[in-house]
């Protein structure tokens, strides 16, 4: 997964290193291909794609692999962005795109890295979401067994 920001500011957002082509995609439901430009500034993220030209809040844009773990104050940034949009979940396209993530690993190392990170997420998805987070990774994992057991 290829981090897509081209950095305005000489004052970095923490929650930049979570800026994907592939998360901006799903937000703005759109191809990757249909997304010109991201600009990553200060506070707010720019993206000018097919038909569109928006501002897009870093902390509406799930954690990806790749990249250091969440901390405790991208934590509390998610929370407030919760509050701000007056609910209690992450915006419902992580799920999409966890599902996408998972189903696109190629190896069982790469499912167990999203698993550990989706389990420190679990109080910010919703149960349905996450309920279907599970089943998509469960059927990656056999799998992704089954092909290992192929090969041997």
């Amino acid at each position: 997964m290829k981090q897509a920001c081209i950095d305005k500011p000489t004052i970095k957002n923490p929650l930049s290193r979570f800026v994907t082509e592939e998360a901006i995609a799903h937000y703005l439901h759109l191809k990757t291909e249909e997304i010109y430009k991201i600009d990553c500034w200060a506070y707010i993220v720019h993206v000018v794609g097919k038909r569109t030209s928006i501002f897009v809040s870093y902390a509406d844009l799930p954690p990806i692999l790749g990249v250091s773990s969440p901390t405790k104050k991208d934590f509390n940034k998610w929370r407030k962005r919760l509050r701000t949009r007056k609910t209690n979940y992450a915006p419902s396209f992580w799920e999409a795109f966890y599902c996408e993530e998972l189903e696109k690993s190629q190896s069982l190392g790469k499912i167990v890295s999203w698993e550990n990170l989706i389990s420190q997420l679990k109080h910010l998805i919703s149960q349905e979401s996450l309920q279907q987070i599970e089943r998509v990774l469960a059927a990656e994992k056999a799998r992704l067994e089954k092909q290992n057991k192929g090969k041997n």
